[in-house]
């Protein structure tokens, strides 16, 4: 496993694939400023909330137009499988869509058709940024969408862990994100270290390793994405734009409470 040299949207499925290890976090706002600092900073990629953030088409646009200017991957956590919001998603120049409740077979294989030309089910225009607006002919476009789209599963249900094996071989699927807090409302845990979480993560990594499909997870802190890159996980989130705005902004109330100036 090897660490990033840095923020590069194009290849960002290859280093994916090849293990490297890539730090990125979530955009909740949904305004390009966070993502132009979060690129200029070295980030490797951001994760465009449409799920659980006020995000529509044109923030989402607008999102990935920062995430190109700055130089890191755009990746959009869609709504949900359905095949217009991947299209859409991915029409704006998305580098890979993060994808919610891939829970069985069936959905990860509508997931990958709806997300692939060659194969799959992608609806086509060049017209737009995905296109290069139009500057590309039809087959050009193709391969390169192909080529540099990243499909990641989001397993975060106890009926994905006990099919994960299925999924993970899934052809197109890249890899996987485990939800841990999804899986810990779903079993009734006490938290998402609680020693249910702990065997269905190791479920799911041993699967992943098996198949060779690199797994993302979200974490608080360096020292924690180790003990998951011992586990095999190589791509970690890190907290989001508005985290990082409040832990800073209680930094500050906390150092003026204590001053005494």
């Amino acid at each position: 496993m090897t660490m990033s040299a840095g923020p590069s949207a194009s290849d960002f499925r290859k280093r994916f694939a090849a293990g490297d290890r890539l730090v990125g976090t979530f955009i909740k706002t949904p305004t390009p400023h966070a993502i132009e600092i979060l690129g200029d900073l070295g980030f490797d990629f951001v994760v465009i909330d449409e799920e659980h953030a006020p995000f529509n088409r044109e923030s989402i646009d607008i999102a990935l137009l920062a995430a190109r200017a700055s130089g890191t991957a755009g990746i959009v956590r869609v709504r949900d499988a359905a095949a217009a919001g991947i299209l859409s998603a991915l029409d704006c120049g998305a580098s890979g869509v993060l994808v919610p409740h891939v829970a069985s077979v069936d959905i990860a294989q509508s997931v990958v058709a709806a997300s692939r030309y060659r194969g799959g089910k992608r609806g086509y225009s060049g017209s737009g940024r995905s296109g290069a607006y139009g500057a590309a002919s039809v087959w050009a476009n193709v391969d390169t969408g192909d080529a540099k789209t990243t499909v990641i599963a989001m397993i975060e249900d106890p009926e994905a862990v006990e099919k994960i094996e299925s999924i993970v071989t899934v052809d197109g699927i890249d890899g996987v994100f485990i939800g841990r807090g999804d899986l810990t409302v779903a079993y009734g845990a006490p938290s998402n270290t609680a020693p249910v979480i702990q065997t269905a993560v190791e479920r799911i990594t041993d699967a992943a390793r098996a198949a060779g499909k690199p797994v993302c997870v979200m974490v608080n802190t360096a020292d924690e994405a180790g003990g998951f890159q011992r586990l095999g996980a190589s791509a970690f989130i890190v907290s989001s734009d508005q985290g990082f705005m409040r832990r800073a902004a209680a930094q500050v109330i906390k150092d003026f409470a204590t001053s005494d100036a």
